[in-house]
């Protein structure tokens, strides 16, 4: 039984270890990320979305692809960052990465407090929850102007040097490193959380909650914690956007977000942390060229493009590579499976 144990053991640790070594197409993805800052330098404002957006559906996949929680009102939290680095510069700090950690703070108090509401009911109960949650606090909002400017929004927000070393400017480019470093740092430790023993118990809650408590897995407990986290993540996206656009208004509470962030996790993936950013790259530079080209129809051809999705399935969407001829087959394999300091010859 102790070598059944021990070997058990072993192949988790090595699950675990492979889970966090990283991936070509990982690389691939940050290099091209930095490369943008200077193959488009004019397009900063739309990347400086696309980075915040997927760090918003970061936050989301956290418990909606490792914890099998449904939200309609994840937007409440990245509204409270968002006026939380709002009031913080306007009346304390200026300094925006002390902004970040105050969001952060903020936000993961409100989901700290949310998720006990979150634990009770089913799916749908949760649903109306966070829808809820959201449509409250972006009434108060909007009701609060003494506070936070009304529907107006939120005047006279100065943003300072990042760490008192880096001003914003006028083109987007600091503003977009900015927000890529956040979405690094979080994405890197996002990344070794979900593959480490507290990420396997919130899969084994997913898959059957009944089950990872007959093994003595503390399912509300990780619940607790894993939301207070996405709560964070979130309020830190909706801070970056304060701080990239020294503004923020009752539109960082509304529906339309919480919206927007589950479809792009439903384009990109949701369990694998990176479908929240590929997503946001296909959605938010669809939406870019498609209200340019038809500015009327445009949410006609995002509708038509999930309708597309959903017929034809992400599984045959992602088994591309299948209609090409097999040495190109296996040449993709092995990029697929290479690991720094592997040999691609030696991947299988």
């Amino acid at each position: 039984m102790s070598d059944a144990r021990s070997e058990a053991r072993k192949r988790a640790v090595e699950q675990l270890r492979r889970g966090n070594a990283w991936r070509l197409y990982e690389i691939v993805l940050w290099i091209a990320a930095v490369a943008a800052i200077f193959v488009l330098p004019s397009k900063m404002l739309l990347l400086t979305e696309i980075a915040i957006t997927a760090l918003f559906a970061l936050s989301l996949d956290l418990v909606l692809g490792y914890a099998g929680i449904v939200s309609l009102g994840h937007a409440a939290f990245f509204g409270l960052g968002a006026y939380a680095a709002g009031l913080f510069a306007k009346y304390a700090i200026a300094e925006p990465v002390t902004g970040l950690f105050v969001a952060a703070a903020v936000s993961g108090l409100a989901g700290f407090g949310a998720s006990f509401l979150v634990l009770r009911g089913s799916d749908l109960t949760r649903l109306m929850t966070t829808l809820g949650i959201a449509l409250m606090l972006a009434e108060l909002a909007n009701q609060m102007a003494w506070v936070t400017g009304g529907a107006d929004g939120l005047s006279g927000v100065t943003i300072g040097p990042i760490l008192g070393l880096f001003e914003f400017d006028l083109w987007g480019r600091t503003g977009y490193v900015y927000s890529l470093a956040a979405l690094f740092v979080l994405t890197f430790v996002a990344r070794h959380l979900v593959n480490s023993s507290f990420g396997l118990s919130l899969r084994a809650i997913k898959a059957n909650s009944m089950r990872a408590a007959m093994v003595a897995i503390p399912a509300r407990n990780r619940i607790i914690v894993i939301y207070t986290i996405a709560a964070a993540y979130a309020g830190i996206a909706g801070a970056l956007l304060t701080h990239t656009t020294s503004f923020v208004s009752p539109d960082v509470l509304a529906f339309h977000r919480s919206a927007d962030v589950l479809l792009v996790l439903v384009i990109g993936g949701v369990g694998y942390l990176y479908g929240g950013i590929i997503g946001a790259v296909i959605f938010t530079v669809l939406r870019d060229w498609l209200s340019v080209s038809t500015p009327q129809y445009w949410m006609f051809w995002i509708g038509l493009i999930l309708i597309a999705i959903v017929l034809v399935g992400r599984e045959r969407i992602a088994r591309w590579h299948t209609f090409l001829p097999a040495s190109l087959q296996a040449g993709i394999k092995r990029l697929a499976t290479w690991r720094p300091g592997v040999k691609l010859k030696e991947s299988r």
